[in-house]
């Protein structure tokens, strides 16, 4: 069977439209995948990661990034547009034109 063809079970990830915009965050917290892999991505190791966010599991950091790890095109995706500060100045005009 092929990966596309699989679903995965992430036992600590969730996804709530309410809850950090409908992002996948680690269950019982509103720590995002994309918190997760950002951390991973500067070279954080997962105890360091443990040690900055003290009120995870390891198993909850681990379940993240394997959630990062099988949809990393997207979530590269979402942070590039995050840290993209022409998109943030269009949002803010975009909302004062709304007033």
């Amino acid at each position: 069977m092929s990966l596309a063809a699989r679903k995965f079970d992430y036992p600590y990830i969730m996804s709530n439209p309410g809850i950090s915009g409908g992002k996948p965050v680690i269950k019982g917290t509103r720590i995002t995948v994309n918190c997760i892999a950002g951390y991973y991505q500067l070279g954080m190791s997962i105890d360091e990661i443990l040690d900055s966010l003290r009120h995870l599991t390891p198993s909850q950091v681990h379940s993240a990034l394997a959630y990062y790890f099988d949809h990393q095109d997207e979530i590269n995706m979402d942070m590039e547009e995050q840290a993209n500060i022409e998109y943030w100045k269009n949002q803010v005009q975009s909302h004062h034109g709304q007033q």
